[in-house]
């Protein structure tokens, strides 16, 4: 899959291409469903598939205030995108420039010009130039006058037809520590990626030396509490684990912090390597304990339950 940071990395000369425009963040089972079937209408057609997507989220420009925290990091995002066999997306970075421009002038400039687009796929409420001027029929005007035809696509909902879905969903389950849902609608585990740095060094002490996330790491942090789920090295092994994030309220705890143990594990020297996190099942909520006894004794009814989850 080609992978473009700007317009001017496009070869001269590329497409025709179908063209679909997202955030895609998370890339959950609705952008899957999407993306796969716009790959194959593309290849059908002899033309290639390309998803322009934006880094940083749009709202991060327009409204700081009220940006939601991203489900992946941009380097997972096109890792989850190349999946479905696209041939081509380009990460537009979201500047005041990208944003003011208005919706024929983006159409022009990106879809006719760059990508030599012969059909874009939309959804019904797609917006787009600057202040959202463009909408559906803007669309349909700008295709007609530029020689390409606009698929709409229906909203993906649940089974049952009850809920769209949205990664405003997902991050409302990962809020709530609900990591197994939000792996229905994700069609995956939540993932965290991050590098490996010092913490207290207080598990160790316990007998459960833990892998501390720096805290840049990306992904969406779920909610405080104990997780089963799997850690994997650079190396490629995908080692099974309990995850803690929180405060340590037992140790008077302040900075929020994730951190994982390896189960069974005491030899691993993970400091400085960047590590990937994937969150299967919430095992208890963060809790405060009266004696570090009773903390140990509760990590190893985690420890047992996590191999339970987990199949080890």
């Amino acid at each position: 899959m080609h992978r473009w940071t700007d317009l001017d990395q496009v070869p001269p000369g590329f497409g025709p291409s179908v063209v679909t425009i997202g955030n895609f963040d998370g890339v959950h089972l609705g952008h899957r469903q999407v993306l796969t079937r716009m790959v194959a209408d593309a290849a059908a057609a002899g033309a290639q598939s390309v998803a322009v997507t934006f880094d940083p989220h749009p709202r991060r420009l327009h409204r700081p205030e009220d940006a939601p925290p991203l489900i992946t990091g941009v380097r997972d995002k096109l890792e989850l995108l190349a999946s479905t066999g696209l041939d081509a997306v380009l990460v537009q970075p979201y500047t005041w420039e990208f944003a003011r421009q208005s919706p024929e002038e983006f159409v022009r400039r990106f879809l006719v010009d760059g990508l030599r687009a012969v059909t874009v796929v939309v959804g019904r409420d797609v917006r787009f130039g600057w202040q959202n001027a463009g909408d559906l029929s803007t669309m349909l005007e700008l295709g007609s006058r530029h020689g390409f035809t606009v698929e709409v696509i229906p909203e993906v909902t649940t089974p049952d037809g009850a809920r769209r879905w949205s990664s405003t969903w997902v991050r409302e389950l990962l809020r709530s520590g609900d990591v197994a849902g939000a792996a229905e609608i994700l069609g995956r585990p939540h993932r965290l990626r991050g590098v490996v740095v010092e913490g207290d060094k207080r598990g160790r002490d316990l007998g459960f030396p833990t892998a501390n996330l720096a805290s840049d790491a990306d992904g969406l942090v779920p909610a405080d509490g104990v997780y089963a789920g799997w850690l994997s090295r650079p190396s490629g092994d995908r080692l099974p684990a309990a995850i803690s994030i929180g405060t340590n309220p037992t140790f008077a705890g302040e900075s929020r912090r994730v951190e994982a143990y390896v189960l069974g594990r005491t030899d691993l020297d993970l400091y400085g390597d960047e590590i990937l996190l994937e969150f299967v099942e919430r095992l208890r909520p963060t809790l405060k304990f009266d004696s570090v006894d009773d903390l140990i004794a509760t990590m190893h009814d985690d420890v047992a339950k996590a191999r339970v989850v987990l199949g080890t």
